[in-house]
């Protein structure tokens, strides 16, 4: 669309736009300063948005976690679909719970609120927002790593368009129930208060931008600015060759269990260009299976592939700012069988649906990569998630920790070390944090030596961290790449995979499989997380020798390690 054409003057679109985005940062803060737990607080493990009237999202808070951003347009598609069945339609005074992950939602624990934004009559917009909440009544304490959950209902409370206040009017029978079947109530629902307050504040910001430009201009500078997103990302895959390009990653699924299906699990993928458009093809992923690692297709795989080609087409260090909006949806399409794991029919449980996502968003970048090769990296080292869980004071006590990977080396620099990778993209939490709030004690958190996958940039190196717990309680954890290492690119070496040990160094020590279902500990016991390192990029032996020497200074690589992998150190 040329100047000529937009519906509203470009510098008045890029000042609503940019006031649309300063409505969402506010939304952000708003969220992150009234929380209590620090899944949100510390981790920033939200979303907040501004949608219009047709769900299409306006803007996003850049403290937004993507999968917690990215899905909310597809929240609100849920509860329209939701309330088409059930007769319900929006009114003004309304706040929507909704957490559904066959209805949009990302999975289970991420709980929506959404306000819909009226002027007089007219529904012209929603305000809202996700966060990560610590229990939602699940069979075993907290929100993460119920990896034994056979169905959706034993994953926790399912809120599938639930009007909490209906024009104005709290419904405290709702509050009530999640008060008697959540764990550490107080906790959670002052955190679901601090999102409905974000969603509140979204909502009147966007009433007084339109009250300021006019209900019609800021309308018409929404549709340019998506149009502008949409054209410039069609631009980017305009410059890649037409064809299919496949990769195929894989998955450990439950490495402990007795049926091979269950286990060692392919998430394929292929990639369509075809001028400006783009399609994703899952075929020959494996079929769901009923233990909560399937993905719930909109909310989770959707987002993951949204993520990356945004991530490798529009980088941020050659590309100047691009709104994000729905527009970058548009030259994307995605297609998956049902009944696979990217496309479960309900009601397969999808809790633990998050590592898998992350292969399924590399696994596309590693089939654009002959084409994209200084746009691209090797393959990351995937996460963990671990709730921790106990009594005291006649209560439980729930901590969520998310345990950070690493990133493939990529073009001209070297993969970044202990960090949340792909659509996760969360903060780890302080320790200070944790041993001042939790009977939890961290005795060990450093960068791993020689784990890292060689090449002309070196993967990234995991961490290993060490918990004790200073009183009886509990654990459940979910991961994924303990069997599977992250793959090196354009000849760099493969990673290291991750590992799980309960009490290491001890005469008690236990090596487990990445995903463990809630298993009581006593005090003292101690649960130690090694997180893949990453896979390295180009060959070794062009790697400078100077950064090689840097690696060895930093206890990064050893000494003998360095002479193995890299020949020109040892000619050197």
């Amino acid at each position: 669309m040329s100047v000529a054409e937009t519906r509203v003057d470009p510098i008045t679109a890029s000042v609503i736009g940019g006031a649309l985005d300063s409505i969402a940062i506010e939304m952000g803060h708003k969220l992150a300063r009234m929380s209590y737990s620090s899944i949100i607080r510390e981790s920033e493990d939200f979303g907040t948005v501004i949608c219009d009237a047709e769900a299409r999202q306006l803007c996003e808070s850049p403290q937004s976690t993507p999968l917690q951003s990215g899905p909310i347009p597809g929240y609100v598609r849920g509860i329209n679909r939701r309330f088409e069945e059930i007769g319900e339609e929006w009114k003004p005074g309304d706040v929507v719970m909704h957490n559904h992950p066959y209805y949009g939602s990302s999975h289970g624990p991420d709980v929506g609120f959404l306000v819909p934004v009226f002027v007089g009559d007219e529904l012209v917009g929603f305000s809202g927002s996700t966060a990560h909440h610590l229990d939602i009544g699940a069979l075993t304490p907290g929100s993460c790593g119920i990896v034994d959950a056979t169905d959706a209902y034993a994953e926790g409370l399912q809120f599938n368009a639930i009007k909490i206040e209906e024009e104005g009017k709290r419904n405290e029978w709702v509050w009530h129930i999640l008060r008697d079947n959540i764990r550490m109530s107080d906790i959670v629902v002052a955190d679901m208060q601090a999102q409905i307050a974000a969603s509140r504040i979204g909502a009147e910001r966007f009433l007084e931008l339109i009250d300021r430009y006019g209900l019609e201009t800021v309308q018409g500078a929404s549709e340019d600015l998506m149009d502008y997103s949409e054209r410039v990302l069609r631009t980017e895959i305009e410059k890649l060759p037409d064809g299919t390009y496949s990769a195929e990653g894989m998955i450990d699924g439950y490495l402990d269990h007795v049926d091979p299906a269950y286990r060692d699990l392919p998430i394929c993928a292929a990639v369509t260009i075809d001028g400006s458009d783009l399609i994703v093809d899952l075929e020959g992923t494996a079929p769901q299976v009923d233990l909560p690692i399937n993905m719930p297709f909109e909310g989770t795989v959707d987002i993951a592939i949204y993520l990356v080609l945004r991530s490798i087409l529009l980088d941020s260090e050659t590309h100047p700012p691009v709104p994000t909006n729905s527009g970058l949806f548009r030259p994307i399409a995605i297609r998956a069988p049902e009944g696979c794991l990217a496309n479960p029919r309900y009601p397969a449980p999808t809790i633990a649906r998050f590592v898998a996502g992350n292969i399924i968003a590399e696994t596309v970048m590693r089939a654009l990569a002959p084409h994209m090769p200084e746009a691209v990296a090797a393959s990351v080292g995937n996460l963990k998630v671990i709730a921790s869980s106990g009594i005291r004071d006649g209560g439980h006590w729930v901590h969520m920790d998310i345990i950070e990977g690493s990133y493939g080396g990529r073009y001209g620099k070297d993969g970044l070390d202990a960090v949340d990778t792909l659509y996760g993209n969360t903060r780890n939490n302080p320790i200070e944090d944790i041993e001042s709030h939790l009977p939890l004690r961290v005795t060990r958190y450093e960068l791993q030596e020689d784990e890292a996958g060689a090449g002309r940039w070196r993967g990234g190196l995991g961490s290993i961290r060490d918990v004790e717990f200073t009183e009886p309680g509990g654990f459940s954890i979910e991961a994924d790449g303990n069997k599977w290492p992250p793959l090196g690119i354009f000849g760099g070496s493969d990673g290291t995979a991750g590992s799980i040990v309960l009490n290491p160094g001890t005469d008690k020590a236990e090596s487990l499989p990445s995903k463990i279902p809630y298993r009581k500990v006593d005090a003292g016991e101690t649960i130690r997380t090694v997180a893949p390192s990453a896979g390295g990029y180009g060959e070794p032996a062009e790697r400078d020798v100077d950064a090689i020497q840097e690696d060895i200074l930093d206890d990064f690589v050893s000494e003998e390690s360095a002479k193995r992998d890299y020949p020109q150190y040892r000619e050197a």
